[in-house]
């Protein structure tokens, strides 16, 4: 099965139960081409065959981007086929790639707040506010940066860590760029950031 099919493959990732003919039809595929998808997602423990329809569950469609990704297709176009709960779940897996420890919507209250992704590693924290937005104006960007320096600030109040580091990850930009040295990186390019964390540590507002 190539990349391409692959990646296709993953809007037809529906929970419950589903016929090949409705995977084929989610995939945009003929229903042999639907059978070969479906035998290579069950040989990597996604999806089952059960009373004639194949069953999937919640976190199979993060597994399919998953597999996809190792095998080579760009993390832009996978994230095209998530929903925003996936998002986040894809930003946890490649820190968690990392060695990042990871948590994910952390919940503050008084004042309440709620923080996407958190991983540390070292003793240092990254606070991960996901966008699943097609487009963000400059304005939007930099109230999101805005927010995201309250909710680490407010972090930083109630947990022991060495530092913490704010930065917004998002699905269709296509290069990290910053805002008072607050990292915005794209989904595609988080894994990079992630290498080479550390190495950037100096240039990041924390």
């Amino acid at each position: 099965m190539n990349l391409q099919t692959l990646v296709r493959a993953i809007q037809g990732i529906i929970p419950g139960g589903m016929s090949v003919t409705d995977f084929s039809m989610a995939t945009q595929t003929n229903e042999d081409t639907a059978v070969k998808i479906l035998d290579n997602l069950m040989q990597n423990g996604i999806g089952t065959y059960e009373d004639s329809l194949i069953r999937f569950e919640e976190q199979d469609r993060l597994k399919t981007s998953i597999l996809a990704i190792t095998m080579g297709a760009p993390i832009d176009e996978v994230s095209r086929f998530l929903k925003w709960q996936d998002f986040e779940s894809l930003a946890a897996e490649i820190l968690e790639s990392r060695d990042f420890e990871t948590t994910r919507n952390v919940i503050f209250t008084k004042p309440r707040m709620q923080i996407d992704v958190i991983g540390i590693k070292s003793g240092i924290a990254v606070l991960i506010d996901c966008k699943h937005w097609n487009k963000m104006s400059q304005s939007a960007l930099e109230q999101a940066v805005k927010k995201q320096v309250e909710r680490t600030r407010h972090f930083v109040s109630k947990e022991k860590v060495q530092a913490a580091i704010p930065a917004i990850v998002t699905l269709y930009q296509h290069e990290t760029r910053f805002i008072e040295r607050i990292p915005v990186i794209p989904i595609h390019q988080l894994d990079a950031f992630c290498e080479e964390f550390y190495d950037n540590m100096e240039g990041f507002y924390t």
